[in-house]
């Protein structure tokens, strides 16, 4: 390892490890910021349901479905040239998003955000690696998860605190802040790397995956407002499924395919790809539907909704180390399976509060549903290279983290539309005299935040029986969230909780 300019030495990669951390920060403040500020950006730049709801999944889509592409162009291009690109490219559009004038614009640039988000997330996780060996390189990563869990943890409270203090747009600043900071700290001491063996991109694979997951997600963003037999939902759908199609069949004929799918044939490893779905159900889809209730529905400040909120993603700071320590003792498997059960009693629980009872009733629910989360959430980077053949444990990690940031936005998108689709049901029963369109429109605008605008499309309905409604609703989707995350627990634990045999293709001790 060189030792010229300082890039050898502890300081400079201490730095580098610095800057790296702050890349991973502003991502998860990125996503959680972007959730609590939407009811303050649709009061003051309008936009439709759909396009406030892109908000969110705009970045996580670009984000997710383009990581395993960014990971194989650091490796051909160089990691420090990517890093650097992507994290000029993602304070710029930060930068420029605080003076976004109109919603659809915000939208295009959370896309363009969330493609130099995964060039600088792959990129400086390949750098790292080549900075650290040994138990320095998993004290590294583990820095590097911590700081990820930081800015889950505080991310919907400091959202809150700019958005009180200023406005929603100083979200937006506070993280192209965070990329400067990052850019000098690690820049200067970051030393240029490359795969020597690298042989470049599945351009047809990346294409026809990226076009999959926009097409689906598009489609059931758009079903409660257009309807699921629509011409056009009906249309994105079936062209995703066909794309779908053709990216299995890409993958199959290819040589150096994105996506091997001959590792799917361990259960082992699609037991790990359901650690990040189940963590979606239970977790993550709160961390973007909670604040939208409790300041658009409820209305708390965002200050107050983002001290909520820190019951619900404080144990993330705390609980996947403890995960990992209890490895020694217990298989990991199961310790995930215990975590979904244990997120699946939190999600019952949380389904009891009525709207308007005590806000005090909410924080013990949302703590056992984060203890519950942060065990599978503390283990499942560790078991995605450990569950297949030892020499392909590279491409398993980008399966695995593709699968958890694409499967966030996925699956962000169906709970919007279930939740819209619900609060409609509900809204259909009071509002008689609505036609489907306006009910429609309506339901979408109390699901993303906006009771005001609500009230507009419905006068006919007093305001409390539009939170009765929607609370209604959110209760049953708990219900649904609950039965899928026992459903993750079940699968988890028949598939992960077994001790590994002479036959499994991995290297790794069985407790893993």
């Amino acid at each position: 390892m060189t030792t010229s300019s300082g890039h050898g030495t502890d300081r400079g990669k201490l730095f580098i490890l610095l800057a790296i951390c702050l890349s991973a920060l502003v991502l998860p403040l990125s996503f959680t910021g972007g959730a609590v500020a939407t009811p303050a950006i649709g009061r003051d730049l309008g936009g439709s349901p759909v396009a406030l709801t892109w908000i969110t999944n705009a970045f996580m889509l670009t984000f997710g479905s383009l990581l395993m592409a960014a990971g194989a162009l650091a490796d051909v291009y160089g990691r420090k040239r990517l890093f650097s690109l992507g994290m000029l490219l993602f304070t710029l559009v930060s930068l420029a998003q605080a003076f976004a004038p109109s919603v659809f614009w915000l939208d295009v640039m959370r896309a363009v955000q969330g493609v130099a988000g995964a060039a600088a997330l792959a990129a400086g996780s390949a750098a790292l690696a080549q900075e650290f060996e040994g138990h320095a390189r998993t004290r590294a990563f583990s820095m590097l998860g911590t700081t990820f869990g930081i800015g889950l943890a505080f991310g919907p409270l400091a959202a809150g605190i700019l958005i009180e203090l200023l406005d929603w747009r100083a979200v937006f600043l506070f993280t192209a802040l965070i990329g400067v900071i990052a850019m000098l700290f690690g820049l200067p001491r970051m030393r240029e790397t490359r795969d020597p063996a690298a042989k470049g991109i599945d351009w047809p694979g990346t294409l026809t995956f990226s076009a999959t997951l926009a097409l689906f997600t598009f489609g059931v963003i758009q079903a409660p407002e257009s309807g699921w037999s629509s011409p056009l939902v009906m249309g994105l759908l079936a062209t995703s499924a066909l794309l779908l199609a053709a990216f299995v069949l890409i993958e199959l004929r290819i040589k150096r395919p994105m996506l091997d799918l001959s590792l799917f044939r361990y259960p082992r490893f699609v037991g790990v790809q359901i650690l990040p779905i189940g963590t979606c159900f239970c977790y993550i889809v709160l961390v973007v539907m909670l604040p939208l209730r409790f300041i658009g529905v409820e209305g708390l400040s965002e200050i107050d909704a983002g001290w909520l909120l820190v019951a619900l993603s404080a144990p993330m700071l705390v609980v996947p180390i403890v995960a990992a320590t209890l490895t020694r003792w217990i298989n990991a498997g199961v310790l995930s399976g215990v975590g979904f059960l244990i997120a699946a009693v939190g999600l019952h629980w949380l389904s009891l509060y009525q709207t308007g009872e005590p806000k005090l009733a909410l924080i013990l629910p949302m703590l056992l549903i984060g203890v519950g989360a942060g065990l599978p959430w503390g283990l499942m980077d560790g078991l995605s290279v450990s569950v297949g053949p030892k020499e392909r444990a590279g491409m398993a990690a980008g399966i695995f983290n593709t699968a958890r940031v694409a499967g966030e936005g996925i699956t962000l998108a169906i709970v919007a539309a279930l939740l819209a689709s619900l609060v409609q049901s509900n809204l259909s029963g009071i509002a008689l005299s609505a036609d489907p369109a306006r009910l429609a429109e309506a339901a979408q605008r109390v699901t993303t935040g906006d009771m005001g605008g609500a009230v507009h499309l419905l006068p006919e309905v007093a305001r409390p029986l539009l939170v009765a409604g929607y609370a209604e609703a959110f209760q049953y989707l708990l219900h649904v969230l609950t039965v899928i995350t026992v459903l993750s627990a079940v699968v988890v634990l028949s598939l992960l909780s077994r001790r590994r045999t002479e036959d499994d293709p991995v290297g790794v001790p069985a407790q893993v």
